[in-house]
């Protein structure tokens, strides 16, 4: 099983637009990425399992609330927060990257397949001057660095979500050095306690509240 029935085999209840989403998103992500390259071409046919299904980690740690406010932060291709907008229809988010034809492919992806609930912004982070409920990114870079540019961008708050507001980060392997250098208070969520495909084995989910 390697296609958008991923998805349905870890997301019930899925309403029949959100499964027609899911479902254009191969082709939509192949016509884009033969204009830009955003997704490795050896991981292509691997979109919903490296891509989709790993960025929807995060819902299966923390559903977030209507109306509740998400950026994601260096979104490259639009991972996590496309799939995060079409499981959460309700719910805002805001992606984010430096790099413009990043942002075009992120655009050009909601446009094609109606997400209406995201907005895609061409700017370093730091520069954006909105607070959020919650933080998402996808291993951008290391975690002490990540927090000093986001951590700000925060509000707190518990009524946002089945997590204080706070920061998720999907990340792999080994990170006990690199969340201590942070001096912050971390919780860790094993992927494959969610998904049994041998992919999420050393990947987690890491939060911290507000």
């Amino acid at each position: 099983m390697n296609g958008v029935e991923l998805i349905y085999k870890y997301f019930d209840g899925l309403s029949e637009l959100q499964k027609e989403q899911f479902a254009a998103l191969y082709s939509v992500y192949a016509e884009w990425n033969g204009k830009i390259n955003v997704i490795s071409r050896k991981d292509f046919d691997s979109l919903y399992l490296k891509h989709v299904l790993h960025s929807l980690a995060i819902a299966k740690v923390c559903t977030f609330a209507d109306g509740a406010k998400v950026l994601d932060v260096g979104c490259g291709g639009g991972f996590p927060s496309v799939p995060l907008a079409i499981l959460f229809p309700n719910v805002h988010f805001t992606s984010v990257d430096s790099i413009r034809k990043k942002i075009t492919v992120v655009q050009g992806v909601c446009e094609a397949v109606g997400i209406k609930n995201l907005t895609a912004v061409n700017d370093r982070v730091e520069n954006i001057p909105e607070k959020f409920d919650f933080v998402v990114s996808r291993a951008v870079t290391d975690m002490a660095t990540f927090v000093g540019w986001v951590w700000k961008k925060i509000e707190r708050g518990t009524d946002h979500g089945t997590l204080p507001n706070g920061l998720l980060y999907l990340k792999g392997g080994d990170l006990d050095a690199e969340l201590a250098q942070t001096k912050m208070s971390w919780s860790r969520y094993n992927i494959s306690d969610y998904f049994e495909e041998e992919f999420f084995e050393t990947k987690q989910v890491v939060y911290s509240a507000k």
